[in-house]
This record gives C-alpha cells, structure tokens and sequence, in this order.
C-alpha cells in the first residue's frame, strides 16, 4: 500500500506540472503543440518529484538515530565508535618543571643572532645589472 502512496503524490506533482505547462504554453502555441509539450512538462516533475522525495527520503533516514535504522549484515561494523581516556593529568606532569632541573640553561636566555645577509657588490654595478633587465 505504501508504494500506491507513492505513486498518487508523483502522480499530482505530474498533474500540477501538466496544468502548469498547458496554460503557459497554450497562449503561444495550437492545441496539439501545447498539449505535447504538457505532456513533457507531466513527465519531468513526475520524475522531479519522484527524485526529491528519494533525496529527501535519503536525508531523513541518514539523521535518524541508529538505534532506529535497520541494520541488516552489511551495516554491522560500519561504525567505529572509540574513546580515548582522559590525559590531562599527564600532560599536566610533563609540563611542570622537576625541582632539581631549574630552567635547564644556568646560561640564560640568549636570542639567536643570524648572520646579516649584506651584498658587497659596487653599487654602480648593480644599477648596470638593474638596467639591463630594464631594456631587456
């Protein structure tokens, strides 16, 4: 009984897409012409509604919990579900200094210096070398 439901609700969308096409297009074309193109119009939002009602059908059983699906064989083991216990207390540890390390360095901090990238070129010869490229 279920698939006569369906087919009675494709069935009006395609009744409502026929009416539709007929009165638009019979204003601009003869009886046979707009009652083809009616028929066409019946056949493409049958099958629009007959595809949105399966996306739709899609979506809706995919968001419904799982203890509501069916699950046949196929699906048994599909979905992973783990979780990890909690390390913070660890992470916590790690991060605390130990009382006879101190800071690690008895230096202290010293930043980094890299060496200066300094060109030692003439600086006539490098305008030469910007000209150049210019022309070229």
């Amino acid at each position: 009984m279920k698939m006569i439901g369906n087919i009675w609700v494709n069935l009006l969308f395609g009744l409502v897409g026929f009416v539709f096409t007929f009165f638009i297009t019979y204003s601009n074309n003869v009886l046979g012409t707009s009652l083809l193109r009616s028929l066409l119009g019946f056949i493409i939002w049958f099958l629009l509604a007959f595809l949105l009602r399966w996306v739709l059908g899609f979506i809706v059983y995919q968001s419904s919990p799982p203890d509501e699906q069916d699950i046949s064989g196929e699906e048994l083991g599909a979905k992973l579900d783990i979780s990890t216990p909690d390390e913070d207390e660890e992470l916590i540890n790690l991060l605390k200094p130990k009382p006879g390390q101190g800071s690690g360095n008895s230096e202290g901090f010293k930043p980094l210096t890299p060496p200066k990238l300094v060109s030692m070129k003439d600086p006539e010869e490098l305008a030469k070398a910007v000209r150049h490229l210019k022309e070229e």
